[in-house]
């Protein structure tokens, strides 16, 4: 047989529901316990003036001043990396991965072309690929 499927909903509305009387008997419990001290309080008072005979002295209160917190040094704002623009060259590489030389982007025949005379000429394979490098600006004074 199968087992009764179980609705979270209806069980978490009736654990709210126990939470909350517990609650309010926590709250009923310690009203009355604070009823009783201020009760209890207010006695005490009374027979400590009537044992003094009406004086009433009153002790210097010693104020003691914190220390104010050393100050947190402020953290150093670590800088962003500063965006290096990036330009596509075409790049003749032999069989091991070396860069042979490169050409501007759009002079791309030029480039299948040197790498295919490169392969006949030394009988190894030369291939053409795309590079990033990085734009050199010039500063201007």
């Amino acid at each position: 047989m199968g087992r009764r499927i179980l609705n979270r909903k209806e069980m978490r509305a009736d654990y709210d529901e126990a939470e909350r009387r517990n609650k309010d008997e926590d709250q009923e419990a310690e009203g009355e316990v604070e009823e009783e001290e201020e009760d209890e309080e207010e006695e005490d008072e009374e027979a400590a003036e009537e044992e003094e005979g009406g004086e009433e002295e009153e002790e210097p209160v010693a104020v003691k001043k914190k220390k104010p917190a050393p100050k947190a040094k402020p953290k150093s704002r670590a800088r962003a990396a500063k965006v290096v623009r990036m330009r596509v060259v075409w790049g003749v590489y032999n069989n091991s991965n070396q860069l042979v030389t490169t050409y501007e982007y759009p002079k791309k025949q030029d480039a299948v072309a040197h790498a295919a005379k490169l392969t006949t000429d030394k009988k190894s394979t030369h291939f053409v690929q795309p590079v990033k490098e990085p734009i050199e600006e010039k500063k201007e004074k």
